[in-house]
């Protein structure tokens, strides 16, 4: 968990590497219309949770020992919010590392909220 995932496309709002335990991060900029990608992985026995807010989109991660897993969520985003955070819990034994990014809003994308 050395290096911070890599993102498919867009501009880093916040990120994170090689990090046990629980962290709660400011999303630079806030949230604007667009998609808002959250890209995860970890390596340890537990199950690490990520949280946005003030989006309420939240979801688990199951990490096992001796391999790494990951996993990408995204979502179409509507209107701004001057704040965003994301949130990681995690057990101490668990190492993680996170990207979010996003990309401005294009017409008839994805999911919104």
């Amino acid at each position: 968990m050395a290096k911070a995932p890599d993102l498919p496309d867009g501009e880093i709002v916040a990120q994170a590497a090689n990090v046990s335990g629980d962290r709660e991060m400011e999303i630079r900029g806030g949230i604007e219309p667009g998609e808002l990608s959250v890209v995860v992985k970890c390596q340890g026995r537990g199950v690490l949770t990520v949280s946005v807010e003030p989006v309420g989109l939240s979801f688990p991660l199951t990490c096992v020992d001796g391999e790494v897993t990951s996993i990408l969520n995204q979502l179409a985003l509507q209107r701004s919010r001057e704040h965003g955070t994301v949130t990681v819990t995690a057990p101490s034994r668990v190492r993680w590392a996170l990207t979010v990014g996003r990309q401005p809003k294009r017409a008839g994308r994805g999911r919104t909220a």
